[in-house]
């Protein structure tokens, strides 16, 4: 008996034998692999900084390739965009282009598969998100299959490990790099599968405006927004009552909560 116990316990236990652990959220593919699936509305950001932009991309053919509408504001924040004319897809990579069609940022997958990265002449970086584009497909609805138990050591069975707590309903504000406060969430209370979630008045924030979250959920240590054509940003905990998101691409997207329920 001895001896079959020191073997278990160097070749470690069966998987049969371990507590499973939730699966993580679904992958929800978000970055478009055709030209048909890139017009809707992007966010352009230069990293390490507060510049920003929130431009559509339309499936309108203009004198550089597609075109593209941003505010007047952009060219400012962003004087990259004083080049730019226009957009293509070629080769499976977005490109924001000149009037003579010529690449001004190329952008590449990151690995997360949720955002694109290009370098700029100069050697900034810049993140482009699609917020609502038509790449975008709603995630397919949970199954509600029950917890499973594994088979304990002593012929029983053994609970899974207990989940850390999710978020605490109520106010939370949205923090951008140095911009502080900038929109105010409401987060329902629920049990963790589909609360709702509401924008509260006075959003200074254009980019969550048009990602408008209507659900959330908590599994796996990750706060999960669920806009409500179905996309999804993901955020894990980097303090009490402070979220951030998972994984950090573009400008800072944080929570913190300033308010209960």
């Amino acid at each position: 008996m001895r001896r079959v116990l020191a073997a278990l316990l160097l070749a470690g236990w069966p998987a049969g034998l371990q507590a499973q652990e939730a699966p993580p959220p679904p992958f929800v593919a978000s970055l478009p692999d055709a030209a048909t699936g890139v017009p809707g509305t992007w966010d352009l950001s230069r990293d390490g900084s507060t510049r920003r932009c929130v431009m559509t991309l339309t499936a309108e053919s203009g004198e550089a390739g597609r075109r593209l509408f941003f505010p007047a504001g952009c060219r400012k924040a962003l004087p990259v965009l004083n080049g730019i004319a226009g957009w293509l897809f070629t080769d499976g990579a977005m490109r924001l282009v000149d009037r003579n069609l010529r690449p001004v940022l190329m952008f590449a997958r990151r690995p997360d598969q949720r955002s694109l990265l290009a370098s700029s002449e100069g050697g900034e970086t810049y993140s482009l998100v699609p917020l609502q584009i038509q790449a975008m497909r709603p995630p397919e609805p949970p199954s509600a299959e029950p917890a499973e138990t594994a088979p304990s050591a002593a012929g029983g069975t053994a609970a899974a490990p207990p989940q850390e707590p999710g978020p605490a309903p109520g106010v939370y504000a949205l923090d951008r790099y140095r911009d502080q406060d900038v929109c105010r969430l409401s987060l329902a209370p629920g049990d963790g599968s589909a609360a709702p979630v509401h924008i509260l008045d006075g959003c200074r924030d254009s980019g969550l405006a048009i990602f408008d979250p209507v659900t959330w959920r908590y599994a796996s240590g990750r706060l999960t927004l669920v806009a409500r054509r179905g996309h999804v940003v993901n955020l894990v905990r980097i303090g009490e009552d402070k979220w951030r998101r998972d994984p950090e691409t573009g400008t800072t997207f944080q929570l913190r909560k300033i308010e209960g329920p």
